[in-house]
């Protein structure tokens, strides 16, 4: 990819579903992951068909080279994300859907960030640096001088508007050619514009300017209609009218809303296509701002599940990003979060206060107060609560994996169980085996990890240790407390205690004066009066209630 160096801009962007999770940014997804070994359905969601020849632009031009100091972070604007991708994820998805000749992103302000990280999201997109910044109509200028000349239409974008979905600019683009028009605004009816620019209109539709609030009329800042900054232009047209701006403003800068006045007064014709939603052209400037958007983004995505068959308890705690693949009759407990690749099947399970990332889950599942991240869960499998599920871990069918149980590059098979407080590592246990309470798989010895093979239908004892690299043959047992460091055969049981061996006295002679040495001693008194053989009177006693009840049963027997 060829950065072609030029001046300096503004900031911003633009959203949509994201179509590949690496190109999305979202970093490695595991193989179990990406091929489960059972069909999980396609999502059932209304996808973007694109755009046909007739509309498809020359180019879309996206400014992202502003500063952004609002936001009070070290990481540049466009890299923060919503939805589990990038703002500037959502706008590079959402302009390649309109399938245009070229796609420029003008960058300026932390490009050793942006531009390497655009290469993942769209490898055909074109970096395009502006040294100076001198307002949107330069940047603009800048991009169209390092593109080839353009013939046909020219979208012009921002990279902080990641609610705006590709249906709406595909409007912009017909709404364009149907006018035959110059230039064609997006905009918008808001119910307060106040700080907005005004879309003022002729009687036949058409527009006549953009009215900044600051300069509005009283008449003027009653119209509801603005301006979203963002354009369909006629691309000779377009170039021709950047070469007339002017600077003669309190920013000194150009600026590309003085693009439409030039037409206007050139008697072309400039047009506006209003968006369904005005949500859909909010920007980001602050943090503040991300999160209200954030949460915007989270809802239509959870209300879209939910028509779609989808279970979610309470949506306010529940977040699923963009990327994640839902069937039907899943439900989702409060304080849920699946981000990435995940992929839910049908009747599954989730939460509780669970969070998974890049995993799979399959059908019937249900997966409690879990951490889990590039799993693989299998059908009717159970997990947690308190499981952490690392990298690599993949539960078979009706598997279990149970409270307080880490599991990391761990094959646990069809029905078995790793039920409590364990580490599994490196591991494969096969189909049925039962993994006793408190066990550790020692997989590590400083420099490399090693792996264990536990055999199918074994049942293993609490506590033990399974010293790698170690095989455990099918239907072994083990004893309590066991270390294994050596294989053992198929159908053997595997111990190494030593005898038991008690020290009587040890606590009173090694910890006098302490409370167990006190109970200890109160215990031996009391053991002793117990194990006391009684005195001659109790004795004689005795034998006279026995005989007494002798006799008695005697009479009654006469």
């Amino acid at each position: 990819m060829v950065v072609i160096e030029a001046s300096r801009v503004m900031s911003s962007v633009i959203v949509t579903v994201a179509a590949g999770c690496r190109k999305a940014g979202l970093g490695h997804v595991s193989e179990g992951a990406r091929l489960c070994s059972w069909p999980v359905q396609p999502r059932e969601a209304e996808e973007f068909s694109g755009v046909n020849a007739s509309t498809s632009p020359a180019a879309v031009i996206v400014l992202a080279a502003g500063k952004s100091t609002r936001m009070k972070s070290r990481t540049p604007k466009f890299l923060h994300t919503i939805g589990g991708l990038s703002l500037l994820g959502h706008v590079v998805t959402t302009a390649r859907a309109l399938q245009p000749t070229h796609l420029a992103v003008v960058v300026g302000h932390g490009r050793d960030q942006v531009i390497p990280h655009l290469a993942e999201l769209d490898e055909k997109a074109q970096p395009i640096v502006q040294e100076e910044q001198r307002g949107t109509g330069h940047a603009v200028r800048v991009a169209l001088e390092a593109l080839p000349a353009l013939r046909g239409t020219v979208v012009v974008t921002y990279a902080d508007v990641p609610l705006l979905p590709a249906e709406t600019l595909t409007a912009l683009l017909e709404g364009h050619a149907r006018e035959d028009a110059a230039a064609t605004v997006l905009s918008a009816i808001v119910p307060d514009p106040t700080g907005y620019g005004r879309v003022v209109r002729a009687s036949d539709g058409s527009v006549t300017s953009i009215v900044e609030h600051r300069d509005a009329t009283p008449e003027q800042r009653e119209i509801t209609e603005i301006n979203s900054g963002i354009y369909a232009f006629d691309a000779e047209l377009l170039a021709g009218a950047l070469a007339r701006l002017k600077t003669d403003n309190s920013q000194g800068e150009e600026y590309l809303t003085d693009v439409l006045g030039i037409l206007h007064g050139d008697g072309q014709r400039v047009a506006a296509v209003v968006a369904d939603d005005y949500r859909d052209i909010l920007g980001v400037n602050d943090q503040v701002q991300l999160a209200e958007l954030r949460r915007i983004l989270n809802d239509r995505v959870l209300e879209r599940w939910m028509r779609a068959g989808v279970t979610i308890v309470d949506p306010a705690t529940t977040w699923v990003d963009v990327t994640v693949t839902l069937e039907q009759d899943v439900v989702l407990h409060p304080h849920t979060q699946l981000h990435g690749a995940t992929r839910v099947a049908a009747g599954a399970q989730i939460g509780p206060d669970t969070t998974l990332t890049d995993t799979v889950v399959g059908p019937e599942a249900t997966v409690v107060r879990t951490h889990g991240s590039q799993a693989e869960i299998g059908p009717g499998a159970s997990v947690g609560p308190y499981a952490y599920l690392r990298p690599g871990t993949r539960l078979g069918a009706g598997g279990k994996i149970g409270t307080f149980v880490e599991t990391k590059n761990a094959d646990i098979g069809p029905a078995a169980k790793v039920p409590h407080l364990s580490y599994v590592g490196d591991a494969t246990i096969g189909e049925g085996t039962n993994i006793g309470a408190a066990s550790v798989f020692v997989n590590y010895d400083g420099v490399q990890k090693h792996r264990t093979t536990v055999g199918k239908h074994c049942r293993m004892g609490s506590d033990n240790m399974y010293v790698a690299p170690v095989t455990i043959g099918d239907g072994a047992y083990s004893g309590a407390g066991t270390v294994i460091r050596k294989d053992v055969p198929p159908g053997a049981l595997a111990i190494n205690v030593a005898p038991q061996r008690n020290l009587e006295g040890w606590v009173e002679r090694k910890r006098p004066g302490t409370p167990s040495a006190e109970a200890a001693r109160r215990a031996l008194v009391e053991g002793t009066e117990e194990a006391r053989p009684p005195e001659d009177g109790a004795r004689d006693t005795g034998i006279v209630q026995e005989t007494s009840g002798q006799e008695r049963s005697g009479r009654k027997g006469q």
